[in-house]
């Protein structure tokens, strides 16, 4: 049986770190750079994106959807696209596992 700190979202639990890990890098891997993520796979990362330790600054006045674009190294990374247009990318793995000073503040 998998063992650790289960990851909760709203849609979903993973029982640990891990699998949602494992979960959202597939999901990544599905899509090619300039990809909108699906409505479906959309509802589940938006659950994991609040989970950023800089979740207030990088959603803005409010997300519209989620796309993939190119990162560093030829890697990928998901986006969220946010209701003025605007957009800033964001790790699932800083997601899956948060780090916080404070829960109630967001680091600058």
């Amino acid at each position: 049986m998998a063992r650790g700190k289960p990851v909760v979202l709203p849609s979903r639990t993973f029982p640990n770190q891990l699998s949602a890990s494992d979960h959202f890098k597939s999901m990544l891997k599905r899509y090619k750079p300039g990809d909108r993520v699906s409505d479906a796979d959309a509802a589940e990362l938006s659950g994991l994106f609040q989970r950023h330790p800089e979740y207030d600054e990088r959603s803005g006045p409010g997300v519209d959807h989620f796309e993939v674009q190119s990162a560093d190294y030829g890697s990928q990374c998901f986006r969220a696209v946010r209701v003025d247009g605007t957009w800033a990318r964001f790790s699932y793995k800083k997601c899956v596992a948060p780090t916080r000073a404070d829960d109630s503040d967001s680091p600058q």
